[in-house]
């Protein structure tokens, strides 16, 4: 981890594949004192693991999702909102990623946040953003919708002809 001019932290996901990702200010200010809290900043301590469980071994899927559903309850009996029937790490992967697609964020950097090999992976989430191809089409394609009552709907002619078929 870097905590300098370049913030970038090192993750390491499944199959042990490690990415650098970039990490905005306002998660260094948060990440700091709790880096002093746990004395991470000491020498010796970076091979430690940044989040880790009582036993003080990394961090699992598993126990990221524990954390998640207990503090997701808490939120769900004190506020009367739409909480999704089912909550994990993974739908909060999937939902950044919808997230940074639906803000014009260029796929490859996406690939590389998630920790993709390949940008053929990340297109999922491209292929399933309807809300962008609908915008895509209406900024693609000008207007075919009459502006006023249809010519054909005043041709009698045209109407006659069309009823035979």
């Amino acid at each position: 981890m870097r905590l300098d001019v370049l913030n970038t932290i090192r993750i390491a996901g499944k199959g042990n594949k490690t990415r650098i990702v970039p990490m905005l200010e306002q998660q260094v200010k948060l990440l700091k004192p709790y880096i002093a809290e746990h004395r991470l900043d000491l020498d010796g301590n970076n091979e430690h693991p940044l989040f880790f469980n009582s036993r003080g071994d990394k961090l699992t899927r598993a126990g990221v999702n524990h954390i998640l559903f207990k503090y997701a309850d808490m939120a769900k009996k004190k506020a009367e909102v739409y909480w999704p029937e089912k909550i994990s790490c993974h739908v909060l992967r999937h939902s950044k990623a919808m997230h940074l697609l639906q803000a014009g964020v260029n796929l490859v950097y996406i690939r590389d946040i998630l920790g993709h090999v390949s940008v053929q992976t990340t297109e999922v989430y491209a292929r399933a953003d309807s809300r962008a191809k609908r915008e895509a089409i209406e900024k693609a394609y000008k207007s075919v919708a009459p502006q006023g009552e249809p010519v054909w709907l005043s041709n009698d002619n045209l109407l006659e002809w069309l009823k035979h078929f």
